[in-house]
């Protein structure tokens, strides 16, 4: 053998160490790889971490700005004044359908009730009603037809308070809530309208549970009505100008005390008083409810009348 020719032994060595050499290589170049896709996960996992923070920083900011401003717009926002001519939080129709004139109240005063004729000679009927009741429709229509002439000769007085009890029972539009603010804006604006525009929405009364009437319908309703101040009361409608002070009202006579009686507080969005007295018969029978005010009457009479003198002996 040549001693220049590498025997098998030390090609084989040779050969293996060529081996390890790319295994290791292979090993390097995998390492090197995983390495930068871990870095490469970091620094997209930071990149978010960084967006979310100054995201969550932004939305955070914004939430504060929009709080603040809220409260600055609360602030500066103006005050509402109740309507005219329902001082007392209702209405009070005498002598030819005429209602009586009264002076708007602040947002923040208290009623002024109306007082009764103190002679007895007319009778005081109260009535507190919501628009989407059915057993206020009932009543109302039943009664009013023949309360209506007795109102126009003066022996009686119906004071309307309109009430939003049922403002969650019409399918999410506030009917009860749009027409008591309606009510109110007849009141303030055309005050003369108001036993009629009032009468109308009962005479053809939504269903509960329904959406109740548009504001659209609402104020062709008071057109029919007569009132004649009919852009002052649209855009009084559309505006909901008085629904903060029904609501209030709303919040009084469920509450009470009711002036002027021994009831202290509406149970349910009816209530009708008599010379102070509630009335609890029947709602479809109009000579029920004859009886009763002609009942209250006499006995309003019998505690105001002046005794007569009993005669003395002669001496």
């Amino acid at each position: 053998m040549s001693p220049e020719t590498p025997s098998d032994d030390s090609r084989s060595g040779d050969e293996s160490r060529s081996s390890d050499k790319s295994r290791n290589s292979s090993v390097r170049a995998a390492a090197r790889e995983k390495a930068r896709q871990l870095r490469s996960t970091q620094q997209k996992r930071e990149r978010r971490n960084r967006w979310l923070l100054s995201g969550g920083i932004v939305l955070g900011v914004l939430a504060v700005v929009a709080i603040v401003a809220v409260v600055i717009v609360s602030a500066i926002r103006p005050t509402v004044p109740g309507p005219k001519n329902m001082a007392s939080d209702g209405v009070v129709v005498g002598s030819g359908l005429k209602v009586k004139t009264t002076t708007a109240l602040a947002s923040d005063a208290k009623p002024v009730a109306s007082t009764p004729d103190p002679s007895g000679s007319t009778v005081d009927i109260r009535i507190y009603a919501d628009y989407l009741c059915k057993l206020c429709g009932d009543f109302q229509r039943t009664n009013l037809q023949q309360l209506e002439p007795l109102v126009k000769d003066g022996a009686v007085t119906v004071e309307m308070h309109p009430v939003a009890i049922y403002t969650s029972h019409s399918a999410g539009t506030k009917y009860s809530l749009r027409a008591a603010n309606a009510a109110a804006c007849v009141a303030n604006y055309d005050p003369d309208a108001f036993w009629t525009f009032n009468s109308s929405l009962f005479e053809k009364q939504p269903a509960e549970g329904g959406p109740g009437l548009s504001d659209d319908v609402l104020k062709k309703r008071a057109a029919a009505s007569g009132a004649k101040s009919i852009g002052e009361i649209d855009s009084c409608i559309d505006d909901g100008r008085f629904k903060t002070w029904v609501m209030t009202a709303s919040d009084r006579a469920l509450s009470g005390p009711i002036p002027n009686s021994d009831v202290k507080k509406m149970t349910n969005a009816l209530l009708v008083l008599v010379n102070g007295k509630p009335y609890t018969g029947s709602l479809t029978d109009a000579d029920a409810f004859k009886a009763f005010v002609l009942q209250a009457q006499g006995d309003e009479y019998s505690s105001t009348a002046t005794p007569t003198p009993t005669p003395t002996a002669a001496p």
